[in-house]
């Protein structure tokens, strides 16, 4: 009768271990792995003297927006109706006032986080209309669980950063959605967090109630929004996106310049050919926010994919968008400002085999190129059409071992270890080893989702698999989840200017 109890007071602490409460957040990532380059000098001269003759003898266009054509006409460039051909080099030296590493502060001070030169930050999936759990299966995204997803982002160690539109509430009109989504950023956690660029106003209204929680004059002085600007690829930026950028810029806030390149279908099918659309479209998209503000800070963005020659849709984790992503983090240091990838992507439906390969083949690469600024890293499945509360989870637990793994090889006294070789010398085994006892909790990585008892421990405990692990840890860290502390002052003055905004919008 004792021995049936006993593991079920096993089975309880592992789960318990499992779903526990982790640590605070962890600081973002300061690499000590050397970056893995894949092109030398000659094969980044190619592509950046074909990128200038993208930019000198093809162009862009600048639709809808009149102002940055007459801006783009005073700086040099030949403007042909919405058509703009830029002399060679002068994207290049526009940048030169882009400043090469800044910091997004967050309301919470130990939260900011640096983006550029050696560090890595990870933030949540971006967009997805849909959402799925192993309870409620794959259905519309709602605003609560918009606001369930920046809890858990919140709650997870690894993830450095809110993100975003973590998924779209479809409930909500749009016009109004962004008004939702920035007080849940601000209300249910105190990371840093990313803008609305849907539209120009939303943009501003970002601006404004990030005024509200760090101060106009502090706003004017520091960067508190990261939004994301995407080329309309091929070689096109418009009206909206450029609406946004120009506000984001005015006001010294962050942008991601990042072209969106499904190879094949948006670019050309080989990794050069994208690699010069890429760095064309990203130099002028950069080049612009100089032209709106000197100095003004902006990453370079890179999402490119693969498609099915078959079908057409997209595929991820296979080779040739890893040596784009390699590659265009190379030009970035080049050009000396922060880069930004992709993450955990997947084109899975659920979290199974096919989402943790693709995801680790993506993830990683993130990491080997330097990236800066890494979006997805959580919750990616569909393509980016769908967050997944399984996924979520698991994918933050990786994120851990990511930091881990970036740290590189500890070579202090006490990690050479010659005293605990010596204490044991030949034949022996270093369990109590002093060395191991002193550092048996620290280490290793430990998986909190990961199962590594015995098949008949495992079997035990109800035979559940990663996913079904998942959905009981998210679940619980929900049901323990705490808002961080917020300003009565800001939380009203916010609840405030969404209610009046909503009001002006329904109205007009």
């Amino acid at each position: 009768m004792s021995q049936p109890k006993a593991r079920r007071g096993g089975r309880e602490a592992r789960r318990a271990q499992r779903n526990r409460p982790q640590k605070a957040t962890l600081p973002a990532i300061v690499r000590h792995l050397p970056v893995l380059d894949v092109l030398g000098d000659e094969g980044l001269e190619i592509i950046e003297a074909n990128a200038e003759t993208v930019l000198a003898e093809i162009g862009l266009d600048f639709r809808g927006d009149a102002e940055v054509l007459e801006l783009w006409r005073q700086a040099g460039a030949e403007v042909e109706g919405e058509r703009v051909r830029l002399p060679r080099g002068l994207a290049a030296k526009l940048l030169q006032t882009a400043p090469g590493e800044f910091t997004q502060h967050a309301r919470n001070p130990r939260r900011s986080v640096p983006i550029g030169g050696p560090n890595t930050v990870f933030a949540p999936v971006y967009g997805p209309p849909f959402v799925r759990d192993l309870e409620g299966g794959r259905r519309y995204a709602t605003l609560g669980d918009f606001e369930n997803l920046v809890k858990l982002s919140y709650l997870a160690p690894a993830l450095h950063h809110s993100g975003g539109v973590i998924c779209e509430p479809v409930d909500v009109p749009v016009a109004e959605r962004h008004l939702d989504i920035l007080a849940g950023h601000i209300r249910l956690s105190d990371k840093p967090f990313m803008g609305a660029v849907t539209a120009p106003e939303r943009a501003a209204d970002s601006v404004a109630m990030a005024e509200l929680v760090f101060g106009a004059d502090f706003v004017a002085a520091h960067t508190v929004l990261l939004s994301l600007i995407n080329a309309n690829s091929p070689l096109v930026f418009d009206a909206t996106m450029l609406g946004a950028l120009k506000t984001y810029a005015r006001a010294n806030q962050a942008t991601i310049v990042a072209p969106f390149i499904l190879s094949g279908a948006m670019g050309p099918v080989t990794v050069a050919g994208t690699l010069t659309q890429v760095l064309a479209e990203a130099l002028a998209g950069m080049a612009l926010t100089q032209l709106v503000r000197p100095g003004a800070p902006v990453v370079f963005g890179a999402f490119a994919s693969s498609i099915s020659m078959q079908s057409g849709a997209p595929t991820f984790g296979t080779p040739e968008p890893t040596l784009v992503l390699l590659a265009a983090a190379q030009l970035a240091r080049r050009l000396g400002v922060p880069f930004r990838s992709g993450g955990s992507l997947s084109a899975a439906k659920i979290a199974d085999a096919q989402a943790a390969y693709e995801s680790a083949q993506t993830l990683l690469p993130a990491l080997l190129a330097g990236s800066n600024f890494v979006l997805h890293a959580a919750g990616w499945l569909e393509g980016g059409l769908c967050a997944g509360y399984e996924k979520f989870v698991l994918d933050a637990d990786q994120l851990g071992m990511m930091q881990v793994l970036v740290n590189g090889i500890d070579l202090s006294p006490e990690a050479q270890a010659l005293e605990a070789i010596a204490e044991i010398g030949p034949g022996n085994h270093f369990l109590g080893a002093a060395h191991t006892q002193a550092h048996f909790e620290s280490a290793f990585w430990r998986s909190h989702l990961a199962d590594n008892n015995s098949f008949e421990q495992w079997q035990e405990e109800g035979a559940q698999d990663a996913s079904q692990r998942a959905f009981e840890n998210w679940q619980r860290q929900l049901a323990s989840y705490q808002p961080p502390p917020l300003d009565p002052a800001i939380d009203e003055a916010v609840g405030d200017f969404v209610a009046r905004r909503k009001a002006e919008l329904a109205s007009s």
